[in-house]
């Protein structure tokens, strides 16, 4: 790939551009090589020009929090964009409406509207993730998803395009959106209801505590790796991999945890071969026990 064209171009704005940058450290897995380019917007102007002049020459891949995705140990040829501090604003439209820029993590929108006295956004309180993430893959919790409060989408297509996509055209399903891959969300707006503080708080305490209940936290994990099978209501997934297989299975330093088999943890230094051979070998299982085919929640990056 020709980069003398962006070296430049790296020298002439306020944002800020890495080559043969590590990503390892930007993923909760703490897993992964290097990408071409590590792109840090910081203003709308310099991540339009980027885009016009990068024209998809390699792959592109916007990071939210890095909490659900599983990086290659192999150089990602392409560049990787984490938007900066500029889109993470937040700020209230109505009584019951909000619009939140799209690297705001979901625990501080779900605060945001507690302090307004709107409802609606407490099950985001147990998400580990941003508002862009959470529009791309429906993301929810305790019986509430992103498609119950989203009003609109503000985004950028890869030739630097802004448009507004208004829910009603967005076809949400289980932990998917038909969003196009070739938009980059800068912020959404959303609906809730008025509400009072204390209700809204109770509600918020309760889910947090069934989550930690339930949950591991402040370990190397992607979060929830399988969907619930659409189709299946008999057992969660996390009930087909406790009773497909054993206990205490690894690869490397790919294990399950034995807090929420559901949850794969990096223990101290696996890498992207041995995660992958994790979820193998527990889809095989499930499917030789079942006969289900599990689907990853967690996105594969390579």
């Amino acid at each position: 790939m020709k980069i003398n064209d962006i070296e430049k171009f790296a020298q002439n704005i306020e944002s800020k551009i890495f080559f043969d940058y590590d990503v390892k450290h930007l993923n909760w897995f703490n897993i992964g090589g290097k990408t071409q380019i590590f792109f840090k917007p910081e203003s709308l102007k310099d991540l339009k020009e980027f885009l016009k002049l990068y024209k998809k020459r390699g792959k592109i891949f916007i990071l939210g929090a890095g909490s659900n995705i599983l990086f290659s140990d192999k150089l990602f040829e392409g560049v990787v964009i984490k938007l900066g501090k500029n889109f993470n604003k937040i700020s209230k439209l109505a009584e019951d409406k909000i619009i939140a820029g799209s690297i705001v993590i979901d625990r501080v929108l779900s605060d945001f509207a507690k302090e307004n006295a709107i409802s609606g956004f407490e099950f985001l309180s147990c998400i580990p993730g941003t508002v862009g993430g959470g529009l791309r893959m429906n993301s929810g919790c305790y019986g509430s998803e992103f498609k119950d409060i989203v009003l609109s989408v503000q985004a950028i297509d890869y030739k630097g395009n802004i448009i507004t996509i208004p829910s009603k055209k967005i076809k949400f399903n289980y932990r998917e959106s038909d969003l196009s891959n070739d938009l980059l969300f800068l912020s959404a707006s959303f609906l809730g209801k008025k509400s009072n503080i204390q209700d809204i708080s109770n509600k918020i305490q309760k889910f947090k505590k069934e989550k930690e209940i339930s949950q591991p936290s402040k370990i190397k994990t992607g979060g929830s790796t399988f969907k619930n099978p659409i189709n299946y209501t008999k057992h969660k997934v996390w009930e087909l991999i406790k009773q497909s297989v054993p206990e205490n299975t690894k690869f490397g330093d790919a294990f399950i945890s034995s807090h929420h088999a559901n949850f794969f943890v990096n223990k101290k230094e696996a890498k992207f071969h041995d995660m992958m051979m994790l979820i193998d070998y527990v889809k095989e299982q499930v499917k030789k026990k079942f006969n289900i085919n599990l689907e990853l929640e967690i996105k594969i990056i390579k």
